[in-house]
This record gives structure tokens, C-alpha cells and sequence, in this order.
């Protein structure tokens, strides 16, 4: 019986044009919860450290929880980045700076975005570090397999952090029990246009290293 058999060149633009979307996510457009279960469904057939599947979702709708999440998100981005949007111009970067720039965006609309979606991993017990590479290694292949699902299925996403500066208060707002570990927010919504491409990225010969530096 031969193998089953991708189409690669759909394989390959799915993989190499799943960006970080901001600016086009469609503010006006509710996403359906059939949609974000079904991507969740092809999430957690990622691989995880020791088969521990440690992962939970916490997905949120409610307008007031969100306006209260991106307050949070706000509080922590409001310094960090007008200031990464300045480095970036002073070091002559076209592409940083844009991406600041939309980050600003996103932060300004936040609860407008349809859909949060806060991965989370139950938190390893006493005596393994929180930030261990096995921990986020059972949670990142999720998350990823999450915003490809989204992509084939026309919305974007971007993996943000800067809530997490203030966990403990989005843990109180959502009633995120303490042995659970947030680990991004996801903003969730259609896209405006599915025209995306290849991001400008450094030639291999520059970053790949062949059994020794």
C-alpha cells in the first residue's frame, strides 16, 4: 500500500506564509467556536516531553474580559514598545520597525480581537524549573499546529507575551488555578485578504553549521 502523499507546494506556502498577523486581523468578524475547537482538535496531536499532553486552553469571548485582559497587555506595552519601534528606526531596520509599529496597533485594539487564546501547561512539580526546555517544549508544538490549523482555515493570530508580566491578575480574572502555567496570549480572528508571504529572513550559509561551528 503506498503512502499518503501531500501536496507539498500547499505544504510549503501553509508553512512559509503563516505570519504574525496584527494589522489585518478582521475586527469586525465573530469566529464561530467550531472553527477554534477544531484547530484545538489538530493542536494536541502535537508531540509532548514524557507523553505528559500537560497542556490546557483558556479561550475568551466575554467583551468585559477581554477590555480587562488588553488593560494588562497595555500596562506592560505601553514603554516597552514605543521604545523597541525607536531602536529599531535608529538601527536603520524597515522590518523591526514595522513590526513594532504593528505591535502598538494590536495592543490599541486588543479587545476588539474576537477570540483570546491563552495556552497554558500544568507547571512541573517542586524541584524542576519552571523555565525548562522540556516544559515550554510540550506547549510550543501546540501552539504552532494551532496557528497553522487557523491559517489553512483563513484567520491569523500572533503569539504575544507581555501579558505575562502581569499573570497573576489574568489568572485572578479568569480563574486560572495556580498549579497552571500561562505561557502567551493568542489574539484570534479572520484575516483580512489571505495574501501572505515569505518574510525576509538571513540565507542559511549564514545560521546553519554542518557537524562543527
Amino acid at each position: 500500500m503506498s503512502g499518503m502523499k501531500f501536496d507539498i507546494a500547499m505544504t510549503d506556502e501553509l508553512l512559509a506564509t503563516t505570519r504574525a498577523v496584527r494589522k489585518r486581523l478582521d475586527l469586525s468578524r465573530p469566529v464561530p467556536r467550531e472553527i477554534i475547537n477544531e484547530c484545538l482538535e489538530l493542536a494536541i496531536q502535537a508531540p509532548t516531553g514524557g507523553n505528559t499532553q500537560g497542556w490546557r486552553w483558556v479561550i475568551v469571548e466575554d467583551a468585559d474580559k477581554k477590555k480587562q485582559l488588553a488593560d494588562l497587555y497595555r500596562e506592560t506595552a505601553k514603554d516597552y514598545l514605543p521604545a523597541a519601534a525607536k531602536q529599531a528606526e535608529k538601527r536603520g531596520d524597515p522590518q523591526d520597525a514595522r513590526v513594532f509599529t504593528s505591535a502598538m496597533y494590536l495592543a490599541e485594539h486588543m479587545e476588539e480581537v474576537p477570540v483570546h487564546v491563552i495556552p497554558c501547561v500544568m507547571r512541573p512539580p517542586e524541584g524542576i524549573p519552571a523555565q525548562s526546555p522540556g516544559l515550554y517544549g510540550s506547549i510550543f508544538p501546540a501552539v504552532w499546529s494551532f496557528q497553522l490549523a487557523l491559517r489553512a482555515r483563513g484567520l491569523g493570530s500572533t503569539l504575544t507575551s507581555l501579558h505575562l508580566r502581569k499573570e497573576k491578575e489574568a489568572a485572578a480574572l479568569l480563574g486560572i488555578p495556580g498549579d497552571v502555567m500561562q505561557v502567551a496570549l493568542l489574539p484570534v480572528a479572520y484575516t483580512l485578504g489571505t495574501d501572505f508571504k515569505r518574510a525576509k529572513r538571513a540565507p542559511l550559509d549564514q545560521i546553519v553549521h554542518w557537524n562543527q561551528w
